[in-house]
């Protein structure tokens, strides 16, 4: 098992280009089985779950090709309907292959993904969607059977904006003829990116982006070539880090425009951002000022940037609050955070950060991938050597991340233990 040892306090400058979407390219890849036409993703990060859904999509019989950041999609053979647990239990966005599945084969059969480190997260959203598409939904020995003589077109209402569920179900309903409406969607731009790929293939998206989609579902999809967007949630991840520690970093290939929120709370806690059409640049704060946030829904303050703010705040020159309303168990990092030096306390859903005059160095561990983001920026900031174990975590969302730092002059290296 892999950890970083990284040696602080850093100071980085240069420039990082940001990679692919990890949470736009999953929902794209898996759209590929709506259709028996070649499919082309570029600019797809190379991370451990990209390759867990290569492994999914090859068992469930396409043919696939992933290289230079290229993914290939073809289909050689009869497609198998069911996505086993040993797959599934590595990543919980294997569900996302149900829509499609269910769409063009009338069947599913796939495992529960269970819960994770930061919550329940249950698809039960999901589920209630497919029934009113037409579905019969089964459970059976920890597997949910889909199944339909006929799906039809409906208009569903989400008890919650949930991202994974407005993406299967946008995807289930673009091969089913007819309007259906997806109310209280999910407005988050990796939604609008699906959007972009469902049209290419021949359907009708409208709404991506807001809290009503319309789709006009075809008989028939067809293959497509699509670049996925930036992910905003490494993006976001390097521009905290430039405001704790560095003298000026250019984040390239990076949206401004998803994250607004963001960026206003790093000027407000004293760092200097200047944003052109090529890049957004960042310089430290001098003094860092503590500066409140509530997670809640896009657009507001993402929970999977929480655990790197909480970081930063950890040497603001006050008290901080943050609150997490997305997740009920996204505050295990604050225990790490603590042996580091930091005075964190608890009371139900919030945080309470007193800053600190400095970090030091400990042996910690990643218990989720945001966490172990934070964890990398704390240690940037700490005295002396950090230990991070458990890096599988980071692995699963952040590319080449070790080079990326190194080439921004932070001391890190990767240990196998």
């Amino acid at each position: 098992m892999d950890s970083f040892i990284i040696e602080g306090p850093s100071t980085i400058e240069g420039e990082v280009r940001v990679s692919g979407s990890k949470n736009s390219s999953l929902p794209i890849l898996f759209a590929t089985v709506l259709t028996d036409e070649e499919c082309i993703i570029e600019d797809v990060p190379d991370l451990s779950d990209i390759k867990t859904t290569y492994d999914l999509l090859s068992y469930c019989g396409k043919s696939c090709f992933f290289g230079f950041n290229r993914f290939e999609v073809r289909e050689s053979k009869k497609i198998i309907t069911e996505a086993p647990y040993d797959l599934v239990r590595k990543m919980r966005a294997s569900v996302l292959i149900a829509g499609p599945m269910l769409s063009r084969f009338k069947h599913a059969k796939f495992s529960l993904p269970g819960g994770c480190a930061i919550g329940v997260r249950p698809i039960d959203i999901h589920l209630d969607g497919f029934k009113k598409l037409g579905a019969e939904v089964n459970l059976d020995s920890g597997y949910v059977i889909l199944k339909a003589k006929k799906l039809k077109p409906a208009v569903i209402n989400l008890r919650f904006q949930s991202v994974g569920a407005t993406e299967n179900l946008m995807m289930a309903a673009s091969l089913i003829e007819g309007i259906t409406i997806i109310k209280n969607a999910a407005k988050e731009p990796e939604i609008s990116d699906l959007s972009s790929v469902l049209n290419k293939m021949g359907a009708s998206v409208e709404g991506a982006g807001t809290e009503l989609i319309r789709i006009k579902g075809v008989k028939k999809l067809s293959g497509f070539k699509h670049k996925v967007i930036p992910d905003r949630i490494e993006a976001g991840t390097f521009l905290i880090l430039a405001a704790a520690c560095a003298k000026k970093l250019a984040v390239k290939n990076a949206f401004a425009g998803h994250l607004g929120i963001l960026i206003d709370k790093l000027k407000k806690s004293g760092a200097k951002i200047d944003i052109s059409d090529e890049s957004i640049m960042v310089s430290k704060a001098k003094k860092i000022k503590p500066v409140n946030i509530k997670t809640q829904v896009y657009p507001g303050y993402p929970t999977d940037l929480q655990a790197q703010w909480m970081a930063y705040m950890c040497l603001s020159s006050g008290r901080s609050i943050i609150e997490e309303n997305i997740f009920e168990n996204r505050f295990m990092h604050v225990g790490e955070f603590i042996r580091m030096g930091a005075s964190i306390s608890i009371k139900h859903n919030s945080a309470y950060v007193n800053g600190v005059n400095k970090l030091i160095g400990a042996t910690v561990m990643a218990s989720d991938l945001r966490a172990g983001a934070g964890l990398i920026i704390a240690a940037a900031l700490a005295n002396g050597s950090t230990k991070i174990r458990r890096i599988y975590h980071i692995d699963r969302g952040y590319e080449k991340i070790e080079q990326k730092l190194l080439s921004l002059g932070l001391k890190i290296k990767r240990v196998e233990e």
